[in-house]
Parts: structure tokens; sequence; C-alpha cells
């Protein structure tokens, strides 16, 4: 059990980790810090939260363990400002969607302490935000990206390896570098996909949309996403999301070709392809 764990800037995603600690008895005590000041009166009601902070070095100052849970963007600058102010040994974490940038400054910014940055992606959400949309349940049965590099403390690595799973999450563990290929794959080009979409039935007649069945809501869903999110994710994880495209682009490009062609042997071989890929995702 941590001693005391303390979330950063508590969205959807971090509001659920408090949630879920408590739910599972992960950690003794839990304490918030939020960026507005209205969060942080509204906070102080929570029975998940055992003290909301004024500011993150306060919050931070008897930590066993430290989850940022700001966008991206802010994670770094985050980690800096709470370097000074961390109990000796205290491990920090954050759930961003991309990793190499932010590992390689959050460990920059600890370098001189003697606390560890292991980097953790949870892949889990909802088109819902705000802390008030909280889940306990969120983690359960996702999986959640670990990013350690070679001179992390073992048992630094293995303290996030196991919160993560006492939140009910099945842990992946892998490289900063080789987490974000995967992402930009498996969920940033999805989005794209999904966008684009959107965007070309958009400029299509309005009813057309009103005629359309559960398949292209299912295609669709997350078109729904933040967009301030998501032009985050594209400037942090850029590199790897234009080699995702370009092989997608290529692919479609086979496609098309072979439909020109008439090609049907091809055509099927391709959709039993893609039907074979789609039964085998779990459940």
């Amino acid at each position: 059990m941590i001693e005391t764990l303390v979330v950063l800037a508590p969205g959807l995603l971090g509001a659920s980790v408090a949630r879920a600690a408590r739910a599972r008895g992960v950690a003794e005590r839990i304490v918030i810090w939020a960026r507005r000041p209205e969060v942080r009166v509204a906070l102080v009601d929570q029975p998940w939260c055992d003290e909301v902070a004024d500011s993150p070095e306060a919050a931070v100052a008897e930590a066993g363990m430290v989850v940022v849970a700001s966008p991206v963007t802010r994670i770094p600058a985050l980690v800096q400002r709470i370097a000074q102010d961390l109990p000796e040994h205290a491990i920090v974490t954050d759930v961003g969607s991309v990793k190499a940038e932010i590992c390689r400054e959050a460990r920059t910014s600890l370098a001189d302490t003697a606390a560890t940055f292991v980097g953790s992606h949870p892949m889990a959400g909802s088109a819902l935000t705000g802390w008030e949309n909280a889940d306990p349940e969120l983690f359960e049965g996702r999986t959640c990206f670990v990013t350690p590099q070679e001179a992390d403390q073992t048992t630094a690595v293995e303290t996030v390896v196991r919160f993560w799973r006492d939140l009910g999450s099945e842990v992946v563990t892998t490289t900063a570098d080789q987490h974000d290929e995967i992402v930009a794959h498996i969920s940033h080009l999805p989005q794209i996909v999904a966008t684009n979409l959107g965007t070309l039935l958009g400029a299509r007649p309005s009813q057309w949309s009103h005629l359309a069945g559960n398949g292209l809501k299912d295609t669709t869903r997350i078109a729904a996403s933040d967009a301030t999110m998501w032009i985050e994710i594209l400037e942090q994880n850029r590199d790897e999301i234009l080699r995702a495209l370009k092989g997608f682009e290529d692919d479609l490009h086979h496609f098309r070709s072979a439909l020109s062609n008439r090609d049907w042997t091809e055509l099927r071989a391709r959709l039993e392809r893609g039907k074979s890929w789609r039964d085998g995702l779990r459940p």
C-alpha cells in the first residue's frame, strides 16, 4: 500500500486514478491538486480525497507516489515544478498518451534529486471529460503501458507496475520510443481516420448521416473526441504519426488500384485479412 498518493491536475483520468485507489485500498492517503481554484473547492467534499492542496509543491511534500494527470504538453513543466519539493525516493509517473519526449524531459528535471520518474500510459478514457465523470472501474481490464529505461531503479519500476495492476490494468512494459510507435498505429491513426471520415461526410448533404446504420456510428465514434487534446497529441507524436499515415496511405492506394482494375481476388483477400484481424481482437 502506498502511504501517500498524490494526483496532480485531475481530469477524467486523474480523478479515476484517485477513485480507483480509494475503492481498491491501494493508498492510505490521497492528496489532490487542481489548477483551477473552483475545482479545488469542489474536491474538498469528495470521499475519495483526503486533502486538497493549494499548490503542486505543497501537494507532494509527503508523497510516496505522484501521478501527473495534466494534458501531455504540461506534464514536463509540472514535473520540473515539483522536482525540488519531492521527498527522497518518491516515485513520479504520469498518464500521458505520448511518452518519449515526456520521459526525457521529466528525467532531466529529476536528475539532481533522489526521486524517480517512470512513464505510464493507461489506454483508458471516455467521450466524457472532467473529474466529475471519473470512474473507479475505468482501468479494469485495460492495457497500461509502463515505459522504464535501463537506468531506472528496479524497485521503482516494480512499484509502478504493481500500482497499475492494483487498479485493474493489464500492464505492458516497453521503451518510450516503441510505445510511441505502437500508439501511433493503434490509437492515433484510428482517430485520424475517424476524424477525416467525419470531415468528408460533413461536406455531403446532412440527411445522408441520418440514413446511416450503426456501422457509421461505430466507425466514427472517436471523432467526437476533444480537439484540444488531440492537437497536443499530434504535436507530441508527429513523426511516428506521419510514418503510420504513410503506411495507411500506401495500403489504401493498393486497395483503390485493385478496385480500379476489378481485381476481385485481391479485394477478397484484403477483406478476409481485415476480418481475420478484427475477429482476433480481444473482447
